[in-house]
């Protein structure tokens, strides 16, 4: 008993101590909440820079032509998939025009055209969709845009430079506002 007598008095004794542990401290405060800016939105990616001097050789604008039939003729509109067009030709047959729009602020009045045949500059007005230049609908320009050798090239206003195939949806509309 003698064994048993001295450990219950050594845990006895240890009991006092344990009661004098210092008080734990104070849990920290959280941080104050920090705001998170909201992320800004993506512009358009812009084609890459031309590769070479001759525009020929410029990669094509990503995108896509595709036409359809619109109460005054026809519509030819080149863009994204799911995105406004960033150019677009249409047909007004009651006044035998053929309205050509790029997308965006335009902060020039002005849009040059290049094809393999034919360069030229168009004056242009602000429209709802951007830049606007009217063009007769037997502007030789308009064949040399759809007859053009793989690309036309649309530049100036301040926008971004557009290399769009030649596709026949461009003669098409011509067509329907040639009558």
């Amino acid at each position: 008993m003698r064994r048993s007598s001295v450990f219950a008095g050594i845990a006895f004794g240890a009991l006092p101590l344990a009661a004098c542990v210092a008080p734990s401290a104070p849990p920290p405060r959280p941080a104050p909440p920090v705001a998170i800016p909201a992320p800004a939105p993506t512009p358009t990616p812009a084609p890459p820079p031309p590769a070479s001097a001759d525009w020929r050789d410029w990669p094509v604008t990503p995108g896509d032509w595709s036409g359809r039939p619109d109460g005054q003729g026809g519509v030819a509109a080149f863009g994204g998939v799911g995105r406004m067009p960033e150019l677009s030709l249409r047909c007004d047959r009651t006044r035998g025009r053929i309205l050509l729009s790029r997308a965006g602020q335009a902060a020039s009045p002005s849009l040059t055209i290049r094809t393999t045949s034919l360069s030229r500059t168009l004056s242009t007005a602000p429209g709802t969709a951007g830049a606007v230049a009217e063009l007769g609908a037997r502007d030789p320009l308009i064949d040399a845009m759809g007859y053009s050798r793989g690309r036309i090239v649309v530049e100036g206003g301040g926008l971004p430079t557009l290399v769009v195939p030649a596709w026949s949806e461009i003669l098409r509309v011509a067509e329907d506002c040639r009558g």
